[in-house]
This record gives C-alpha cells, structure tokens and sequence, in this order.
C-alpha cells in the first residue's frame, strides 16, 4: 500500500540538528511510528555507520544509505534521516513522495558546539572537506528540499516538537 504524502513527517537537518530527539518524542505526541534511518543503514549492513565509512569508504557509505532510504515503506511515521541523505536526489525525491519534509535548521555555532564525536557518529566527510564546507554546502540542498523550515534559537526539544506540530496543521 502506498504512503499519503500527508502520512509522514521526516526530518531533514545537519547531524546534532536533534532529527533523531525530536523524531521520537514527535512521534510519541502525534500517536505515529517513528523511523531512524541511520538505524536502518546499521541494520542491513549489520555495521556501524562509521565502520562503513571507515572500512567501504564514502561512495559505498552513500550507496547504503540511499538503499536503505528507498527500502523505507512507513505509514503514518516520523522519519529522521541522516544528515547527508540530501545528497543522493534520488533518495530525496522518495522521501518528498511519501511525506512532508521538514528542515531542522541550527545555527552553524550551536552545531559546532554539538559536534564534537563526529568520526563516532559517521559524520559524511568528503576528504579535505571541513565541518564548516560541509554546513555551507548542505544547508542549500536542506532549504532546497524542505517544505517546511524549523529554526532552533535555542529552542529546547518540547519548543521544537510543538512548532512542527504548529506549523505542519497550517498547511
């Protein structure tokens, strides 16, 4: 059965940007189902994302996460994708068919602040890309692929969750 584009919400954002926080108590607050897809990455791989990268390398560990991105058939779930599924168009025009996408947007130093484990967390980084090259370059694909743009200003979790809710029923 095919998704509604009005059955799911998933959440677009830099890694930290709190998709994976904000998706679950989200999907709690809304009575939906809730799909981390990093997890799904890990899963079918049966490796963690950054033994992928480290082991495979980044063309393999982009392959994955857009075969693990169109493997995805929710109903009625918040979806939090990792932060460089903007760069596979494909994966992106799946996500956009199947729900409405929302961008998570943290201002670049908060994001710096909160990045300090990146080689743990499979962060996407291209060889001599910097942490700083990498907000530039997918903050545009992020805004290019949104529907909606949630700004953090230092909101917390709760603040975040309730302005989705807010902004998603006035479409």
């Amino acid at each position: 059965m095919e998704s509604n584009k009005s059955d799911n919400i998933i959440l677009i954002g830099m890694p930290a940007s709190g998709k994976s926080t904000v998706g679950v108590i989200l999907a709690k607050v809304m009575g939906m189902g809730f799909v981390d897809t990093d997890l799904v990455i890990q899963h079918r791989e049966n490796a963690l994302l950054c033994d992928i990268q480290s082991r495979r390398g980044l063309s393999e560990f982009m392959r994955c996460e857009e075969e693990a991105v169109l493997s995805i058939r929710p109903e009625r779930s918040v979806i939090a994708t990792g932060g460089s599924v903007v760069y596979s168009d494909k994966a992106m025009q799946y996500l956009k068919s199947i729900g409405t996408i929302v961008y998570l947007k943290v201002d670049k130093q908060v994001l710096f602040r909160r990045l300090r484990n990146i080689k743990e967390r499979g962060v996407v980084l291209k060889n001599g890309e910097t942490l700083d090259m990498v907000y530039d370059s997918r903050s545009v694909l992020y805004e290019k692929y949104a529907d909606v743009v949630v700004e953090e200003k230092d909101a917390s979790v709760e603040m975040k969750v309730e302005s989705i809710r807010r902004l998603l029923s006035n479409e």
